[in-house]
């Protein structure tokens, strides 16, 4: 069971709220001494919610934040939080997604008058139609207690301030609701049935249950989930809407179609930042979803890539100048499709304009690269640089890739999965030297290979495992595999914790 402290600036500020033997002033907080040791297990599992007033950079409040992630300790906020509330640059980076939120409350309207004063208390409020927009205040800068001031200008809303609210200042009614959403969120923290006690991790796969074409099916799913508790790992799984609790778990398993911006990548680095371990890492997530960085990555590592060139959408010359040598047909590819997507055949110059003029309005750069025929493309899993899997994935039946979009539905090609022995050596040894440029996450190398020629098409950071696919020949030992690796990596937090 998690240890929790509820620190405060004074313990009088508490008297509205029945007594908690996890109550600490700050004064005694800051006062505690770790140097004997015996504890350092659980004060390494301990989760600190800081409800001080001074919050500032160097403030009382802000001590506690940094004292407790020096010692280990899981607080919120964070102080990279704190830092982030201080300026008004970075609130406005963290929370630009939000205007059609905004806007589309303003239709229904949930947002009158030309100002609106909204208080957050561990993501939830008072006003009633204002529920998500509090919750995604909570998700993008988690601090138990927030005010937001928004204002109407020119017809449009936004958010002009965004600051951490004292437990003092609250009204009457706001304390019901404090202590209510603090019972709820600490529950989580505090962990206490009894069948969870017996393991020693906790670990949370983060699912979109309304994607059409998940990395893993259920099935696959369900085998992590059985995997990771028979190596004393509780996994649970996770959506986009438990972004606030993160903090909760040791580790983060993406198993959701990642993307830069994205919830996706936003839950991994504040993963990261609450000292978990995670896979996707953002790190894999920025090296992995943009072929343009790939394209440039491989070629100047000597990995063998298709002849390619990049195409910017500023550059004045005539196409038929920027080819490079290239024959038709070739491919064009936006830097972050993903399942076939993004990604045009074209035969000849006059399908090359129109195909680049259309896409050039989505992104700067293009990837225009050879077309290679082959029957099936390779897959080759690899976690922690050893490889995982390996699967021949077919094209769809008359097309010339994996997955065909042109229908009303999605169709794809078959597979088979083999052995790595099976695996002809130089696909293997192209598939390991790709990934050691990208770290040692868990990636599927996709490659061609053409007689003597093996070509590196691409490197993801979230492939596909699914049950029946690409566990046919591992069964079972391929979620152990992967499990074994986050508990090894967890482990080894707490090593260098202790």
């Amino acid at each position: 069971m998690c240890p929790l402290r509820i620190v405060v600036d004074r313990l009088a500020d508490w008297q509205p709220y029945y007594p908690s033997e996890d109550l600490i002033s700050a004064d005694d907080y800051l006062s505690l001494d770790r140097r004997h040791r015996s504890g350092t297990e659980s004060e390494r599992t301990t989760h600190v919610i800081n409800l001080c007033g001074e919050l500032d950079y160097l403030g009382t409040g802000y001590y506690v934040s940094l004292l407790a992630q020096a010692r280990g300790q899981r607080v919120l906020p964070t102080v990279e939080t704190l830092n982030e509330l201080s300026r008004k640059a970075l609130i406005d980076l963290q929370l630009d997604t939000l205007a059609p939120l905004l806007g589309e409350l303003a239709r229904r309207g949930r947002l009158s008058g030309d100002a609106v004063t909204l208080r957050v208390l561990f993501g939830e409020c008072h006003q009633p139609g204002l529920e998500r927009l509090a919750r995604k205040l909570f998700e993008r800068l988690p601090c138990p207690l927030l005010e937001a001031r928004l204002v109407r200008r020119h017809d449009q809303w936004r958010l002009s301030r965004l600051k951490p609210l004292r437990l003092r200042d609250l009204a009457p009614a706001e304390q019901d609701l404090f202590a209510s959403a603090l019972n709820r969120h600490s529950r989580k923290v505090w962990r206490t049935p009894k069948s969870r006690r017996r393991y020693r991790f906790d670990l949370a796969i983060l699912v979109d249950p309304g994607e059409a074409l998940p990395p893993s099916n259920r099935g696959a799913l369900k085998a992590f989930i059985r995997a990771g508790r028979r190596l004393g790992i509780d996994v649970s799984l996770i959506t986009r809407r438990d972004a606030g609790r993160i903090a909760e778990f040791d580790a983060l398993f993406i198993r959701e179609t990642t993307a830069l911006d994205h919830h996706t990548y936003r839950m991994a680095r504040r993963a990261e930042h609450e000292g978990l371990v995670v896979i996707d890492s953002p790190r894999d997530i920025l090296r992995c979803t943009n072929k343009v960085y790939l394209h440039a990555l491989l070629r100047a590592r000597g990995v063998p890539a298709p002849d390619g060139v990049l195409l910017k959408r500023g550059d004045r010359r005539p196409l038929a100048e920027r080819l490079d040598g290239l024959d038709f047909p070739l491919v064009l590819k936006v830097p972050d499709g993903s399942f076939s997507r993004g990604v045009v055949k074209v035969t000849d110059l006059a399908q090359l304009e129109h195909q680049a003029d259309r896409l050039f309005h989505d992104s700067a750069l293009l990837l225009l690269q050879e077309w290679l025929p082959t029957e099936y493309d390779w897959r080759i899993g690899v976690l922690d640089g050893q490889v995982l899997f390996a699967s021949r994935y077919y094209m769809a039946r008359g097309h010339w890739q994996i997955y065909d979009h042109s229908a009303a539905g999605v169709r794809s090609g078959g597979f088979t999965t083999h052995a790595p022995e099976e695996v002809p050596p130089a696909v293997i040894r192209a598939a390991l030297k790709a990934c050691r440029l990208i770290g040692d996450g868990l990636y599927g190398v996709d490659l061609k290979q053409a007689g003597d020629r093996v070509v590196v098409i691409e490197v993801n950071d979230n492939p596909n495992i699914d049950a029946g696919i690409e566990d046919a020949v591992l069964g079972r030992g391929l979620y152990e595999r992967i499990m074994a690796v986050f508990l090894s990596r967890m482990e080894a937090r707490v090593r260098q914790g202790s």
